[in-house]
């Protein structure tokens, strides 16, 4: 029987170019399923076919269905995360929630299969911490109000609770309607948010 691999075996090894390729296949395979055909269809079996191998050479890289998924969802939240920080840190503090709103939004309509899969891990898995969904743009928020010498001013917690739901509408949207202009939508909840925050 095939030993089974993980990001390192017993003894360290880093993986080799071409497990890694395999197991980015395989990550991809599982976005792409999930997407299409939600969590519980999404079988190794399924999963096996879609990348033209066996159930047993799956095996070989991820311990389980399980296993693949979720290194599936760390793909794709590791995506978000890095495009959405770098667009933040491109942008002045008093800017930085807009880049935060605009990319984000940008981001997910640029790949329906990653917001697809980020919405069936959601339902399946449950989510993040509820904190991990607003505070970050919470602090981006009062980071640029303090950047315009505003003193505390609104809730900053409940905008950004406003503003994720609103993302979240904007990108369903878009999901059930590809004409949907997301830009659009994102600038108008910029200048909601804008408008609610530095009042």
């Amino acid at each position: 029987m095939t030993e089974r691999r993980t990001a390192s075996d017993a003894g360290n090894r880093p993986l080799s170019f071409i497990e890694r390729t395999r197991r980015d296949q395989l990550i991809q395979v599982t976005i792409d399923l999930m997407a299409e055909h939600g969590h519980a269809a999404t079988s190794l079996a399924r999963i096996a076919q879609a990348a033209g191998i066996t159930k047993g050479a799956v095996l070989y890289h991820f311990a389980s269905k399980d296993a693949v998924v979720a290194a599936a969802r760390a793909h794709v939240i590791d995506t978000l995360v890095a495009d959405v920080g770098a667009a933040v840190e491109a942008a002045p503090a008093d800017q930085a929630p807009a880049a935060y709103v605009r990319r984000m939004i940008a981001h997910l309509a640029e790949r329906p299969h990653h917001a697809r899969m980020i919405t069936e891990t959601l339902i399946h898995d449950g989510g993040p911490a509820p904190e991990a969904r607003w505070k970050p743009l919470a602090t981006l928020l009062g980071q640029a109000r303090e950047a315009r010498g505003l003193a505390p001013g609104p809730d900053l917690r409940t905008l950004a609770l406003i503003a994720g739901g609103a993302i979240d509408a904007i990108i369903g949207e878009r999901l059930q309607d590809p004409a949907y202009d997301t830009e659009a939508a994102a600038e108008t909840l910029i200048t909601m948010l804008e408008s609610a925050t530095f009042a």
